[in-house]
């Protein structure tokens, strides 16, 4: 056994196989999740490493791997209640699989260059990005530094990268649809941010379904996601307009604070007055308050799906780039008349 600075032996990797009689190999595989070791062996490696007191040595394994066990997650700080659910489902994805999370929060897009510096120098394996913008500056520099990125609900449409995205595309459409088929005349949308991916996709795919049911030039209102937002934009129209009959949300935070603007400060009835759908189909969503018409996305699917596909190219680097498309449910809530 070598020594530590204490003077005490330290348990090594060797002591443990010789105490329960397998080889080193098997000692190494059976602290690894995710490699192959029966559960015999694994039961005979952990009796005798809590026997002997035995811990891997995360730097040592670093060094033969030549990985840091580490996965850098980004997200934007524009508030978005979907992420700590979704955080957690992926933290939880990826230790199963052995990987440490880098947490990384982006205030503006201008905050990139800094961030990534920091990356390189953690040397993660890989980057699951949330954050509201990644251009084709941003990809290559991950190429350059032989990281994989997997872009989760955010496209690249000029750049071949990994990307994992619940349907937009059917998800509004589905929710104007059933606006429209309820009798619904005068619309209103609430969009994101402009900096945003998802919500000019949404933004633009709502309104082009709208044209196809004849409703051309509907109004558009800017906000970033939040709850405040939500309330902000409906009280900005509602200082020079009438109420319209329907609004469409770029997420569900928007869509809960334009229900309490317009509830509190305006005494419409929703959905008599105004029906309100936004997307995500976050928790508060189906709060009974609430009970929101929304698109839940398949936040677990996704996840894992995100993770399965950047540790595959952990492994194997010259993988090509993969695009994971899952649809999301439309839920009917009581926000809109069915």
């Amino acid at each position: 056994m070598a020594r530590n600075n204490t003077g005490r032996k330290r348990v090594t990797s060797y002591d443990v196989a010789r105490a329960a009689g397998v080889s080193q190999s098997a000692v190494s595989r059976a602290f690894r999740p995710g490699l192959s070791v029966s559960d015999k062996t694994r039961d005979k490696v952990m009796k005798a490493a809590k026997k002997l007191g035995y811990r891997p040595n995360a730097i040592a394994r670093m060094l033969i791997t030549q990985r840091s066990g580490m996965v850098a997650v980004i997200i934007s700080s524009i508030s978005n209640l979907v992420y700590p659910e979704l955080l957690s489902i992926l933290t939880e994805h990826l230790s199963n699989r052995g990987v440490k999370v880098l947490l990384f929060t982006l205030d503006e897009s201008d905050q990139l260059e800094p961030l990534l510096e920091q990356l390189w120098t953690y040397q993660v394996d890989g980057v699951i990005a949330l954050t509201a913008h990644f251009d084709h500056e941003d990809i290559t520099q991950f190429e350059a530094h032989n990281i994989p990125v997997v872009l989760y609900n955010r496209q690249a449409p000029n750049h071949p990268v990994n990307t994992v995205n619940v349907d937009h595309n059917q998800g509004v459409r589905q929710l104007v649809d059933h606006l429209v088929s309820s009798g619904r005349q005068q619309f209103l949308v609430l969009s994101g941010p402009g900096n945003s991916d998802v919500a000019n996709m949404r933004r633009e795919i709502a309104l082009d379904q709208l044209r196809q049911h004849g409703f051309d030039d509907v109004p558009v209102l800017y906000g970033d996601f939040s709850y405040e937002s939500g309330k902000e934009c409906l009280s900005e129209w509602m200082r020079e307009h009438d109420a319209p009959d329907a609004v469409v949300c770029s997420n569900d935070t928007m869509a809960i604070g334009c229900i309490d603007e317009a509830r509190v400060h305006f005494g419409l009835k929703v959905p008599d007055d105004l029906s309100v759908v936004g997307f995500d189909g976050i928790h508060a969503a189906f709060w009974s308050g609430y009970e929101l018409t929304t698109v839940r996305q398949p936040v677990n699917q996704m996840a894992k799906a995100a993770v399965d596909i950047l540790l595959e190219r952990v492994e194997n680097p010259d993988a090509p780039p993969e695009k994971r498309v899952l649809a999301g449910t439309l839920f009917q809530g009581k926000t809109t008349h069915h």
